[in-house]
């Protein structure tokens, strides 16, 4: 058996950013016209009308201020109200394989690798662009990887389980490196024209390597440990597949984007997830106070800071737990991958962190690591 390291990370940022000012606007005028339209029927009660939604009232549902997306102007306009992505024909690499080369590359110059070194491709992320060829294997083919590539969806925690299967296969030797890659391309199944969701998702992708630890640079981080957990809810979920044209389904139908029970999701996840890393490090003969810092799925603000009072016992700061999701809204599976990215350069030799990601399923995973 080797012991295992992330090595390095890799972050793709998408060309554009929509502000809550933005977003407010473009909605708002989306209600107007709606209640305009329907007047007759709100004013009878056949209908509700569609409710203004404010800059105030999304920061203080979510903790969210702006979001990246690969395409702004179809989302703002309240005609439309989704993003307007191109079709590529099919000699030409797609969006979702082209923003994950991107970060994997970044992840490889950063670990001093090149695409000899790795023997295979993950590709997690909540929403797939096609069902086949797999993702992953068009990004292992335009990187010039030989070996494997498989995509894996387990919602907003794609990006801890595919770790786990990462580490497994370097673990036991069918693999030196892997790169697990999250293209998190979450605005077109949004519902833009739901006040209650509107603002949560934005897109980006983060790539992270997995290889032995005795080919890791100096300063990567051993993966001590990785705990999966599942347990089905339909609390969070997305009707949309391919069976859909035969059931004759609507691609608006609001099922066919994503929806969820907020109130119940925040009530049943945050204590299963702190119950979750617990347990975990106290596998490892770890408590949470051990832990020198958390990069947490990032989701919702009031989430976060609940999961962490619960495992520390007092408020969590920046530095126990820090938050990107301000600037990046909900990334999925990538949030706690771009939380790891943006801030590991102070963690020491010898000190203790925690990634991990919950979401959908309800899905939750961890992974423990320690700096070299």
């Amino acid at each position: 058996m080797h012991r295992v390291a992330i090595s390095s990370t890799g972050l793709y940022l998408p060309p554009e950013i929509i502000t809550n000012a933005e977003l407010v606007a473009a909605f708002n005028s989306f209600a107007d016209e709606s209640n305009a339209m329907h007047a007759e029927d709100i004013e009878a009660g056949r209908r509700a009308p569609v409710p203004q939604s404010s800059v105030e009232f999304i920061e203080k549902a979510s903790g969210i201020k702006r979001r990246y997306v690969m395409e702004k102007t179809g989302v703002l306009d309240p005609q439309r109200m989704h993003p307007r992505l191109q079709a590529r024909p099919d000699n030409e690499i797609s969006l979702m394989a082209e923003i994950g080369v991107a970060a994997a590359r970044e992840a490889l110059a950063r670990a001093g690798k090149h695409p000899e070194d790795i023997d295979g491709v993950i590709c997690a992320a909540a929403n797939m662009q096609r069902a086949y060829p797999a993702m992953a294997i068009e990004i292992q083919t335009a990187l010039g990887i030989k070996g494997f590539g498989f995509d894996m969806n387990v919602a907003c925690s794609s990006a801890t389980f595919a770790i786990e299967m990462a580490v497994n296969a370097v673990k036991v030797g069918s693999a030196r490196a892997i790169l697990v890659v999250d293209p998190e391309i979450t605005s077109p199944h949004l519902a833009w024209k739901d006040r209650d969701c509107h603002f949560i998702f934005g897109d980006v992708c983060t790539a992270i390597l997995i290889e032995r630890l005795d080919t890791a640079p100096a300063g990567s981080f051993e993966v001590l440990g990785t705990r999966l957990f599942t347990s089905f809810s339909n609390s969070i979920r997305n009707n949309a597949g391919f069976m859909s044209r035969s059931e004759d389904r609507d691609p608006d139908d609001r099922d066919q984007l994503f929806y969820q029970e907020g109130r119940k999701v925040f009530k049943e996840v945050c204590p299963l997830a702190a119950e979750h890393m617990t347990a975990h490090l106290a596998e490892h003969a770890l408590v949470p106070t051990d832990v020198r810092r958390y990069w947490l799925h990032q989701a919702n603000l009031s989430m976060n800071q609940l999961i962490a009072r619960k495992l520390l016992g007092r408020d969590a700061t920046a530095d126990d737990a820090p938050v990107i999701l301000n600037e990046f809204a909900n990334t999925a599976s990538a949030g706690s991958i771009i939380a790891f990215h943006r801030h590991h350069d102070d963690i020491e030799a010898g000190q203790i962190g925690v990634i991990c990601s919950f979401g959908a399923g309800y899905s939750i995973g961890s992974v423990i690591v320690r700096r070299t």
